[in-house]
This record gives C-alpha cells, sequence and structure tokens, in this order.
C-alpha cells in the first residue's frame, strides 16, 4: 500500500460550548491539517495520485474555515458539534472523502489530523 500525506495550515477563532474553562471564551488557533490518502497501485507515472490534486481539494475546505468564526459555520456551534479539533477532523473529513476517492479509482482518504498547536492534535479515520 502507498500512502500520500499533504499539509495546510488556516487561522480561525472558536469557542467550546460548555467547556467548564477558559476555552469557553473566544480564542483562535493557527490550525495545521494533514490529510493521508492511501492506494495500492500507481499510475503510469509513477504516483499515486498527484500532490496537487490533494492539495486543490484541501485549499477549498481551509478557505471556507480561514479567518472565520468556527462557532458559526454550519454543522458547528449552538446547533451542531462543538467545534473541537476532534470535531474538526470530523468535519474535514466528511468534506473530502468522496472528492478525493473521486480523483481516482482505488485511492481512499486515509484520516485527517488537526492541529490546534505543536503539541496537540486529533485524528479522525474510518475503519
Amino acid at each position: 500500500m502507498y500512502q500520500l500525506t499533504v499539509n495546510s495550515k488556516f487561522s480561525a477563532a472558536h469557542s467550546l460550548c460548555g467547556y467548564p474553562g477558559d476555552c469557553a471564551r473566544l480564542h483562535g488557533h493557527t490550525w495545521n491539517v494533514q490529510v493521508k490518502v492511501k492506494g495500492n497501485n500507481l499510475d503510469h507515472l509513477g504516483m499515486l495520485v498527484d500532490f496537487k490534486a490533494i492539495k486543490k481539494l484541501l485549499a477549498e475546505v481551509v478557505d471556507q474555515l480561514d479567518h472565520s468564526f468556527l462557532n458559526e459555520i454550519p454543522g458547528f456551534g449552538q446547533d451542531g458539534m462543538n467545534p473541537t479539533a476532534e470535531n474538526l477532523a470530523y468535519y474535514i473529513y466528511k468534506k473530502l472523502k468522496n472528492p478525493i476517492a473521486g480523483i481516482r479509482e482505488g485511492v481512499t482518504l486515509q484520516e485527517i489530523s488537526v492541529w490546534e498547536s505543536p503539541d496537540a492534535y486529533a485524528t479522525y479515520r474510518e475503519e
């Protein structure tokens, strides 16, 4: 199996609903996002998939999140998920799963990791 990894980052604010501490207040992070895709076969060029294709799809999602208040993004906040790193990884995974599968037969999204700081991150994958 081959695995390909692409990273990106964006800046956004959030507040954790119901959290019993400082993170309940409005604050921001420079979020780092890592996308891992996998597949068993390389194309005629010796690539699993072109890095550019994954970067483009990731940029479309990141651009919607950049410089936003995550609690106001549909699906988050009072009427949706708490904008935690875990839920953000899940959200990005769901946004990228089908587009990545459509790039090339046999290539699938493996996992999404989201860092809210250099030493703390969450990962979502479907097993």
